[in-house]
């Protein structure tokens, strides 16, 4: 009788042993998929593994604004893709989903883990989740490093700039590749895409094919991504100017901390010691930066005005007022926006149309709104970054996906571009002179 108890206790400890260890997902440890916003400075970068992508999907599905109405087999169909292509010749198969997010985790991670634990693939993995979201401010922050000779104002890329959309042409040439090439701004794009391939940023070196025409002449030319000096002037978030000695031209680059008092400053300066009759601001590309500068900016020229919502997905809405401590200019404004104009720029645009606070010229803003990004930390010491809450115009109106319209239309043209005409100006100046 001892001897057949000893017996059975050691079989039960041999298939304790020997039994393979559930994903954590199935076998349930909620700290372990927990993420918070970081705290202090940040830490050397770690490995990224398969517990790592399972951090960020949970992540997204508790934090994102989205998650309440998103099937979570989105993300992991997206995942799976991605590390198909990245593995062609492995014998992948995605299980059978169900849409019970922790359970479907557990059979994704098992399939994951019979076939590799290489972090270039967990990598791979993470990046196709996000990407899935669809939302311009999803972000997972892995630090690329700065190219090798990076002296601090660099660029990288292919060292120009692009404007229209059909046709797409050069609208800056800032130097490197593009400069050693020849290009012109004027010069079409006859044969990209996708204009993201324009916009390489490093690591990525991979020589772009491009298809140009000036005038008559067609020709063929391979760009490489590279590092490249810029003109310092270019780095400048606020620059300045009287035109005709009576329109006061500012141009803001972007949303950065102390945007809006540059701005004012430059008013002041411009105004003291003549008749200003109006001010053209020119946020052209602007990208965004800061919400707070935008309301800040916006107070200039209204009070007592809502300039947007922070709207949850079942529309429990946070209005954001301007900032009344802002004296107002008291002068009429002009705003010139584009595709380039995005985030925080959008913000600013649509509380000047919504409340009439100026006039827009130009061509309808980026559409890439979706909300204000909170960071949290993942345990490789990474970050991944989504709203938690959607942003939505003074009139709750969407602004995402769709941008800000123009009062009045003037698109950019390569003619324009190569005579060094600005069509966008030459009609705001019209409108402050009327």
């Amino acid at each position: 009788m001892t001897r057949a108890v000893a017996a059975g206790l050691l079989l039960l400890l041999v298939v304790a042993c020997t039994t393979p260890e559930p994903p954590r997902a199935q076998a349930g440890a909620p700290e372990s998929t927990a993420c918070a916003p970081p705290q202090g400075p940040p830490r050397e970068q770690a490995p990224t593994t398969i517990d790592v992508v399972e951090q960020a999907y949970f992540c997204i599905l508790d934090r994102y604004y989205r998650a309440p109405v998103m099937d979570p087999r989105d993300l992991l169909v997206a995942g799976f893709a991605a590390l198909t292509r990245a593995m062609p010749e492995a014998p992948l198969s995605l299980p059978a989903l169900t849409g019970d997010r922790r359970a479907d985790w557990a059979a994704f991670e098992t399939a994951y883990r019979k076939i590799t634990d290489r972090e270039d693939l967990a990598v791979v993995t993470l990046e196709a989740i996000v990407a899935a979201l669809g939302d311009d401010h999803a972000r997972w922050a892995r630090d690329p490093g700065r190219p090798p000779g990076y002296y601090d104002g660099d660029g990288y890329g292919l060292g120009f700039q692009v404007a229209g959309d059909d046709p797409l042409f050069v609208s800056v040439v800032e130097g490197g590749a593009a400069r050693k090439a020849g290009l012109r701004p004027g010069d079409v794009i006859e044969n990209v895409g996708d204009p993201e391939l324009l916009r390489p940023g490093y690591p990525d070196a991979r020589p772009v094919e491009l298809r140009l025409r000036r005038g008559d002449r067609r020709w063929s030319v391979t760009l490489t991504p590279g590092l490249y000096p810029r003109d310092p002037a270019t780095l400048r978030t606020v620059q300045s100017r009287v035109i005709d000695d009576a329109v006061v031209y500012v141009q803001v680059r972007g949303f950065s901390p102390d945007a809006a008092n540059r701005v004012f400053r430059a008013i002041a300066r411009a105004r003291a010691g003549r008749s200003v009759s109006g001010i053209v601001l020119d946020l052209r590309g602007n990208g965004g930066g800061s919400p707070a500068e935008a309301t800040r900016l916006v107070s200039a020229f209204v009070h007592g005005k809502v300039t947007s919502y922070l709207c949850t997905v079942d529309e429990r809405c946070e209005p954001g007022q301007t900032d009344d401590t802002v004296p107002l200019v008291g002068l009429p404004v002009v705003v010139l926006v584009d595709r380039g104009c995005a985030s925080a720029c959008e913000h600013f645009s649509s509380a000047v149309k919504d409340h009439g606070a100026g006039s827009l010229v130009g061509t309808r803003t980026a559409g890439l709104i979706s909300g204000p990004a909170q960071p949290f930390l993942l345990r490789d010491n990474t970050l991944l970054s989504f709203p938690t809450r959607r942003h939505l115009g003074p009139n709750r109106e969407v602004v995402d996906r769709i941008g800000v319209a123009p009062d009045h239309f003037v698109p950019p043209t390569p003619e324009d571009a190569a005579a060094g005409h600005d069509a966008a100006l030459a009609k705001a100046l019209t409108l402050l002179d009327g």
